[in-house]
């Protein structure tokens, strides 16, 4: 294997190689050719040598391989015997008894008589008395007796009249003298600006709205 890749790869380079040097030497031509000529003369390119490729080695034929040859006629497979589907026997019917035409009556069960539930005696309530005997009345103890409070002393008709405190007669301020405060000077005012003069009215292209009467 590693043979086939180094001769495919020489391959590829020499068929690279002969496609450079063919190229070249076309477009050499053309240039010659389609070139003016020129006052100096153009130098000339010494040809380079061509490299000596080794010689292209035989590859050897591989041995095709035998390939056995198909029959023309396939044997039959002999048919495998399958054995004989068993037969299933009929099996004899199950005998159905006839529906009878009448029902017997079933007898009807015999039913225990209800026990009879015996009557219980009924209590004995004393009777109520005709007339409750009177319950003798508690002794009550004599309500305590509240002494009587000393009486408070009546308020006096009329409230003794205090005496009124002497209050001291208010002192007089004497009056101060007022000193004499000196006339503020009059600050004069500025003589008046005269009225700047206000340019003239400009004419109106709109004509004036009439007034209505």
């Amino acid at each position: 294997m590693a043979s086939k890749s180094t001769m495919r790869s020489i391959v590829l380079l020499v068929g690279l190689l002969l496609l450079s040097c063919s190229g070249t030497s076309s477009a050499a031509r053309l240039l010659e050719e389609v070139a003016p000529k020129e006052e100096y003369p153009h130098p000339e390119v010494p040809e380079l040598p061509k490299p000596e490729l080794p010689p292209h080695s035989v590859v050897p034929e591989l041995p095709k391989p035998e390939v056995p040859v198909h029959p023309a006629a396939v044997p039959e497979v002999p048919k495998p015997e399958l054995p004989p589907h068993p037969t299933v026997p009929e099996l004899p019917k199950p005998e159905v008894p006839e529906h009878p035409a009448a029902v017997p009556e079933l007898p009807k069960p015999e039913l225990t008589p209800h026990p009879t539930v015996p009557e219980l005696p009924k209590p004995e309530v004393p009777e109520h008395p005709a007339a409750v005997p009177e319950l003798p009345k508690p002794e009550l103890t004599p309500h305590p007796t509240v002494p009587e409070l000393p009486k408070v002393p009546e308020h006096p008709a009329a409230v003794p009249e205090l005496p009124k405190p002497e209050v001291p007669e208010h002192p007089t301020v004497p009056e101060l003298p007022h000193p004499d405060v000196p006339e503020a000077p009059k600050h004069e005012l500025p003589p008046a600006l005269p009225e700047p003069e206000l340019p003239p009215k400009a004419e109106s292209h709109y004509p004036e709205p009439e007034t209505k009467p």
